[in-house]
């Protein structure tokens, strides 16, 4: 009988403190906006930001769902009807505790797993938090360029607590 070896470099609770620590900037983020600005500014055609905060609270605690009951449902951002910056915070502040308790429903031994998230991303589970995660961060960039088109500095993005 051949013992499979296995090595780790992140464990679970790392990767979650990983991806909470660039939630916390991408909410900084959303801090930094003037309220009007976030709804309607946008550079070059892109989203405003408020578009891409609803995008990502679209992916966060409903993939995580669809992880745990592996039921792969199309992406849809409905239900994000959110009209002041307050409510995205609160939203945000909410999804991030839903993330916490999601997350300790998903076995260690199920992130090697192929999942087919939003029935169109047919990956093991660790790399399709990594797609959370990456997703995250290139909105959060397009946000940089949008606070800095308006003068503002952007938080620090290494400072993640």
């Amino acid at each position: 009988m051949e013992t499979m070896n296995t090595s780790s470099i992140l464990s679970k609770e790392q990767l979650l403190r990983h991806w909470q620590g660039h939630r916390f900037v991408t909410r900084r983020v959303i801090e930094a906006f003037p309220e009007k600005e976030f709804f309607e500014f946008s550079v070059g055609g892109m989203r405003p930001f408020s578009g891409l905060a609803s995008e990502l609270l679209s992916i966060a605690v409903p993939a995580l769902k669809a992880i745990i009951s592996r039921d792969s449902q199309p992406y849809t951002e409905e239900g994000f009807v959110l009209t002041t910056k307050a409510e995205y915070l609160q939203k945000w502040d909410e999804a991030t505790e839903e993330i916490n308790r999601l997350w300790l429903q998903i076995p260690e031994e199920d992130f090697e797993k192929t999942f087919n998230l939003f029935g169109q991303y047919e990956f093991p589970i660790y790399q399709n938090i990594f797609y959370f995660i990456d997703n995250e961060i290139h909105h959060r960039g397009q946000g940089y360029v949008y606070l800095r088109a308006l003068g503002i500095e952007p938080p620090f993005f290494w400072e993640r607590w």
